[in-house]
């Protein structure tokens, strides 16, 4: 089978499709036939060697986010073969991962795909709606509350914007000018533009200030001025955490596999709650084309390779 790999580390040049074996699934793994694989930021770490060096004679395989249908299963395994499935491969470091022609994953990392939705969607679900979601366990609102959504208009933001409107949470999103009509109709309740003092500007709308972050965006410290005394304020990336101030409860989050959250998602998404978004897909032996198009940044969707 075809596989996308990293041997060495570099730029996307590095990024290569290369023969692998098929591989069997173990007690309590599905092999899925992948349909649809979309390329996320964490992607191009693997080839920057931001997870570690790849060893001579060795390679990695890339990709988190896979659709397609079930082709094997493992023992203890109740899933029928054919049935349409996502899965959200969290682990960094494997020789095959999820943008390849079939990938073997844990069980528990697969959900049912949404009804009637195209692979190249449904593939852009498990990471960011999951990251979305588990971020926003960490902040403590209730229905009325208000929550400001940095990066509002990325993969990430635009899946907490609509996930907090599921929850009666009032929702400021900030992102570029042009973004503001798409985020409306997501569901945010206000739009600030990304630019200038965040914090006052999203005081203009809410004096005493957000109740809670969503710190899609990595804006770190020029966001913190719109959270209020005590509130509490959510990164995604563990490299930009502000420091705490103003009784501010500081959190980071790192999306991980719950098979009944991932259902969960998927079927917010079959029934249009959530908006599975792509900007360009690539037939998988353009893949090393599809990454130096995912670094390059400015679109609003995902990036898809199609085997």
């Amino acid at each position: 089978m075809l596989a996308v790999v990293v041997r060495t580390i570099g730029g996307p040049e590095v990024v290569e499709v290369a023969e692998v074996p098929l591989a069997v699934p173990g007690p309590g793994q599905v092999r899925i036939k992948v349909a649809a694989a979309a390329l996320n930021p964490a992607d191009a770490a693997v080839w920057m060697g931001i997870w570690g060096p790849v060893e001579a004679g060795e390679h990695l395989g890339v990709g988190l986010d896979a659709a397609g249908t079930v082709d094997a299963v493992g023992l203890g395994v109740a899933r029928a073969v054919g049935t349409p499935v996502i899965a959200f491969d969290a682990t960094i470091r494997r020789p095959v991962k999820a943008q390849a022609e079939y990938l073997v994953v844990d069980d528990f990392a697969v959900a049912p795909a949404p009804t009637g939705m195209d692979a190249s969607l449904a593939a852009t679900i498990p990471l960011n709606a999951m990251t979305a979601s588990q971020a926003l366990d960490h902040l403590p609102l209730r229905p009325g509350d208000t929550l400001l959504v940095t990066g509002a208009a990325g993969a990430v933001g635009g899946y907490a914007v609509e996930l907090a409107r599921t929850r009666g949470v009032r929702t400021i999103a900030l992102g570029r000018p042009a973004d503001e009509e798409l985020l409306l109709g997501l569901g945010a309740t206000s739009f600030v533009p990304g630019r200038g003092d965040v914090g006052a500007a999203v005081r203009q709308l809410v004096p005493g200030g957000v109740d809670g972050v969503l710190d899609a965006a990595a804006l770190g410290d020029a966001a913190m001025g719109a959270v209020r005394d005590g509130g509490t304020f959510v990164s995604v990336r563990l490299d930009v955490i502000p420091a705490a101030q103003r009784g501010i409860n500081v959190r980071h989050t790192t999306a991980r596999p719950e098979a009944d959250r991932l259902a969960y998602l998927s079927a917010l998404a079959e029934v249009g709650l959530l908006t599975p978004r792509v900007a360009l897909t690539y037939p998988l032996s353009q893949a090393g084309e599809a990454h130096a198009r995912l670094i390059e940044g400015g679109r609003r969707g995902r990036i898809v390779l199609l085997p």
